[in-house]
């Protein structure tokens, strides 16, 4: 399966670029801030990065790779990156949970489906456009 990883390459090639997630970790867009919502080209920069699944920290561009992992195997890495930030359904109920969970393993699976392995990519609140095309 296609999906997002945290990656370096591309960094710099922008003002505002930053990478603070682990190389190769998984990525999903993550919050956005009422800051960034109203101006995603300043503020906290939440509104134009991706969130580390296991650092919690955000890099502004993400690499494409195709993964031997399942649906599954995506919605339990989310499970436990809301659970371990405090989002968990003991926190915010069972069905608040289920459905932003349902949410975010669609958006994480279709940001990256589009796009050949080894493109680079960035966002900007709920797009994400190629930055880099894929080396062939």
């Amino acid at each position: 399966m296609k999906l997002l990883t945290a990656t370096r390459e591309g960094q710099g090639d922008r003002g505002g670029d930053f990478c603070f997630a682990v190389e190769g970790e998984l990525v999903f867009a993550g919050f956005v801030c009422a800051t960034d919502r109203r101006d995603p080209a300043g503020g906290c920069g939440c509104g134009r990065a991706f969130s580390g699944l296991s650092s919690r920290k955000a890099t502004t561009t993400a690499l494409v790779r195709d993964l031997d992992l399942s649906y599954d195997d995506v919605r339990l890495a989310l499970t436990d990156h809301f659970v371990t930030t405090g989002m968990g359904p003991d926190v915010i109920g069972a069905l608040e949970f289920d459905d932003l969970l349902d949410q975010e393993v669609e958006q994480t699976i279709r940001y990256a489906e589009v796009w050949q392995p080894g493109a680079v990519v960035g966002r900007r609140l709920d797009s994400v456009h190629l930055r880099a095309p894929a080396v062939r």
